[in-house]
Parts: C-alpha cells; structure tokens; sequence
C-alpha cells in the first residue's frame, strides 16, 4: 500500500506535542534482547536514539549481553551457572563479563549510534564510580524452623549508589552516554549487574522523564494473556506472587518501581522485536507495549 503525503504529513504533526514535551528531557533506554541481535532492528533502534538527541531529548543507552558472554564462554571452555537465574560470577566469569561487555558490546553500540550520526561514548559503571556496587545475596528456603541457606554467587552485585556527574558532564556537551552494566566494589572490584536495575537507578538518579525497557515480548500481560497498556506501581508485587510476571520480567518490573519511586515520571516495556518501537512510543497517540506509573491497585476486589 503507498503512503501519502497527507498520511506522512500526520505523522509528523501527531509527533510535534510530544517533541514540545519531551525537549530537553532525559529518557534512559535499556537496550537488550533481539534488538541487540537483528541487523535491521540494530539499525532501527540506533535511527530512533539519534533522531530523539537531534529533536533536543536527552537519550541514556544502558545496554546488557547474556548471550553474547555465554557465547565467549563456551568458546573458552568454561560452563555458564546459574542460581535463581543469576549468573554465577567467579573470577575467571568476571573477567570475560567485562571483555565482553565493557570492550565488546559497548564498543560495537557506539560504533552503531555514531554511524547513524550520534555522538556517542561508551563508559562502564566503573567509569568516575558512575555505578557503586555491593555483593548481591542469593537465600534458599531450608525450612519453616531453619534459617536461610545464604548462596554465594561470586561477583553478582546490586546497585548501592549512582554517582551521575560524568553523565552530566557527557550530556552537557552533546554526547550521548552507552552503559555496559559493571558496577565498582567498596574495594575497586568489579561487579556484574543486572542490566534493568542499572537502568532504574541511573534513570532515578538523572530524575528522568523515562525510563524504557526493550525486550522479546509485547510488554506485561494479564492471566489471559492480555497485553496490559497500564499498570500502576501497587499492582507490581501481586502480578509477581501470583505468577503472571515471572523471569526476565520481575527485574523490570522491579526496577521500575524504583526508578518511578526515585522521581522518574514514567517507565515503559516494549517490544523490542517491532522495528521503531522506541519511536512509535514516544512520539505516538497509542504508543506501544505496557507504561508503568506510580500508584495503588484500583481495581475492585473479587
């Protein structure tokens, strides 16, 4: 079917309120998933980071890499392990974590933005103590009448604090930052850290508009299946017990509820497998996948 020029005309016209509210703002982007993986969606999502910096949004890129470290793993011969679904991250994991994502992954996002015409700089939680990290606890349930089993994971680590001065610095002069998810320990080591949670607290600490999570699936959906377009911070921790949001979704949701706590106005997850998906969000009447605002359950009981 051809476009017209008066269907391009309106497209155009329904982005501008959203340019007007949203210039000079911060958004940070957790980017991951088949975005990271697709040429074609790669290409996409680096058009729609640079067109958001020049109509004067403020984009943050944080960005993850399981995959691609389970990949290097196996080409050296060491075997990923996993507890609750975290990594198990002793020396030798660590220091592959960091190639990959500090000197790979990195490098090849900002490689791609500042093809697309960003300008774009890499740095890691590591850089200017941007990210301060502590050793994150794994317990296992032993028994109403015994205390936990406390499970070390090695080098896993959460967010203690977020120092976001060399953010601002980068941001104040047209950069655009890309974050690899390597937090610092009290002790100068490094820690691995859960890319969403990076995200939420750096989207807190720079008091962002947004904060956006890309993933595989269409957003957070209902019992039935039913894609939810909003949901309210008091429903998050119902949607987890009761088992409708489970794997890859709790951190998100989890680190939204932060992020929104900390003073984030709004936090989106989106599909990231739609070419445009952060456009189409943004700058759309619709928009796409489930927005996350701060607030109780409404709903009815019963």
């Amino acid at each position: 079917m051809e476009i017209t020029y008066e269907t391009r005309a309106r497209v155009l016209i329904e982005a501008l309120p959203y340019i007007r509210q949203f210039g000079g703002k911060t958004v940070v982007i957790k980017y991951g998933g088949h975005a990271m993986v697709s040429p074609e969606l790669k290409d996409a999502f680096a058009q729609d980071v640079v067109l958001m910096k020049y109509v004067g949004l403020k984009p943050v890129i944080v960005h993850g890499g399981g995959p691609q470290i389970s990949e290097v793993m196996a080409k050296m011969g060491i075997k990923p392990v996993f507890v609750e679904g975290q990594r198990v991250t002793d020396e030798a994991t660590m220091s592959v974590v960091e190639m990959v994502l500090v000197g790979t992954v990195n490098k090849n996002i900002v490689g791609l933005l500042n093809r697309h015409g960003g300008r774009a700089v890499g740095l890691s939680g590591r850089d200017g103590n941007l990210v301060l990290a502590e050793k994150m606890k794994i317990y296992k349930y032993t028994g109403d009448d015994r205390p936990p089993e406390i499970i070390d994971i090695g080098r896993v680590g959460k967010v203690k604090a977020v120092h976001p001065e060399v953010l601002v610095t980068l941001m104040e002069a047209g950069f655009l930052p890309v974050i690899a998810p390597v937090g610092v320990g009290p002790d100068g080591e490094a820690f691995n850290i859960n890319a969403d949670l990076v995200a939420g607290a750096i989207a807190g600490a720079l008091k962002a508009e947004k904060v956006i999570y890309l993933t595989d699936v269409e957003g957070v959906k209902d019992r039935e299946g039913r894609l939810l377009s909003t949901i309210k911070t008091g429903e998050i921790e119902e949607l987890i017990e009761q088992g409708v949001a489970k794997g890859g979704m709790i951190p998100k949701l989890k680190s939204a509820r932060k992020a929104l706590k900390a003073g984030v106005k709004k936090a989106h997850i989106i599909d990231g497998r739609v070419p445009h998906a952060i456009l189409l969000e943004i700058f759309t009447d619709r928009g796409v996948g489930t927005e996350i605002v701060e607030g109780e359950d409404e709903r009815p009981e019963g």
